[in-house]
């Protein structure tokens, strides 16, 4: 066993999973036996307990340990059996893996005995999926976690919802939420906004943008204006540009020939394609020192911090200093990094694995999975909403080439923070 895992276990054993504000507290440790968790269907060794809120804390409205079980299915009791459903073969195999491993690693801190995790792969295919949900479901499962492509989540979503089995989805499609399904995926629509929001706060009012021609940048040029609206911001030019052209260079000279006065530029975009757009912009003559770049959590990317054109940009995600931990016992496990979305899957196990140790029994209704007091991962606070979609507690971070910076913090708490 690496020793960095048995160091730095018991910290991040407290890290996670505390329910924040009037939701009182989930107390995690490690269980003594701190073996690496094995691949295939894992049943942890002994687990934590939560720690029920202190007295003098006054019980939230949707106390979890006064929750009943789901309508139509029996108590949870004994062994309580959670699908993961994530594409462990075909094109995104190796994301589903490595997703499938932070899973295991959830477990493994804050399983308990009661909670038992049942793989199955989805192949990244509709119909795939579907099979697997229904096989989980036959086998026993109480709660879906994934799958997580759109295609995937839209056939899934019926089958879980006739045998009242809730899913949380790794989507970022908000059309799915509803219904028992909650998408646990980043939302650029929050994202947006709140990036948005700091800028206008820091006067940058004129926000122009440059979006890809996908389903993501539809969403995203959707959030900004909503945003603009909430904020009294104005719109400038939006440029549409394919994202599978092999160079930008003619959509950017378009963009900065045509392009108004504006004091900001949303750049929704990630990877290898931003390190290809964010160069031409100052090459165009669209000055980083007077407009400033904004992104969204697809800049959660430490690759893109030496990338001069971005040096001063802010994007809206969460704190990156909660993930630094998993991601080191992530790569002392497995012998490599851990892909962004890992948190994810790990997150939503340990949500699964607090709700099976509840001071009055486990349970997986809605009204204790939308806890309106929240909890606290490895991505933040975050609590599930009513209608299905996740509100995630967002930074605002600067871009440096020595790391990101917190530019503006993440809520501590969802307390006067609406719906």
């Amino acid at each position: 066993m690496p020793r960095h895992f048995a160091r730095h276990g018991a910290f991040l054993a407290w890290l996670i999973f505390t329910a924040l504000g009037l939701s009182g507290c989930s107390l995690f440790n490690l269980p003594a036996d701190n073996r690496a968790p094995q691949a295939g269907t894992v049943r942890p060794g002994p687990g934590p307990a939560i720690v029920p809120p202190p007295v003098e804390t006054p019980p939230i409205e949707t106390n979890p340990s006064a929750t009943p079980s789901t309508p139509g299915l029996p108590p949870l009791a004994g062994s309580i059996k959670v699908a993961v459903l994530l594409p462990l073969s075909g094109p995104n195999g190796g994301l589903g893996r490595a997703m499938l491993d932070a899973a295991q690693m959830a477990l493994f801190d804050s399983g308990g005995e009661a909670l038992q995790l049942v793989p199955r792969d989805t192949k990244g295919e509709p119909a795939a999926a579907a099979a697997a949900a229904k096989a989980a479901i036959d086998e026993g499962a109480r709660l879906i976690i994934g799958p997580l492509l759109r295609g995937e989540v839209e056939t899934v979503k019926p089958v879980a919802r006739a045998a009242n089995v809730p899913v949380l989805a790794f989507s970022t499609d908000a059309r799915l939420a509803g219904d028992g399904t909650y998408i646990f995926g980043f939302l650029p629509s929050q994202e947006i906004a709140r990036v948005v929001g700091f800028a206008r706060a820091q006067g940058r009012s004129r926000i122009a943008a440059l979006i890809p021609k996908n389903r993501y940048g539809d969403l995203a040029v959707a959030a900004l204006r909503e945003a603009a609206d909430a904020t009294g911001a104005r719109l400038g030019r939006i440029e549409i540009y394919d994202p599978a052209a092999p160079d930008f260079s003619a959509a950017v000279r378009h963009f900065a020939a045509g392009a108004d006065d504006f004091d900001a530029l949303l750049l929704p975009e990630g990877g290898n394609r931003l390190k290809a757009l964010a160069p031409l912009l100052p090459y165009y003559h669209i000055d980083p020192a007077k407009v400033k770049f904004l992104g969204t959590g697809l800049w959660d990317d430490a690759s893109l911090d030496t990338e001069p054109a971005l040096a001063g940009g802010w994007y809206a995600a969460p704190t990156p200093a909660a993930r630094t931990e998993f991601e080191k016992r992530y790569s002392d496990l497995y012998h490599r990094a851990p892909p962004r979305l890992a948190s994810l899957a790990y997150d939503a196990v340990a949500l699964a694995g607090a709700l099976t140790r509840l001071p009055a029994g486990a349970s997986f209704a809605e009204a204790t999975l939308t806890n309106p007091g929240g909890f606290n991962g490895l991505d933040g606070l975050f609590r599930l909403r009513p209608d299905g979609l996740v509100e995630r507690g967002l930074a605002v971070i600067e871009i440096h080439r020595t790391g990101p910076v917190i530019a503006d913090p993440a809520p501590e708490s969802f307390q006067g923070v609406g719906f």
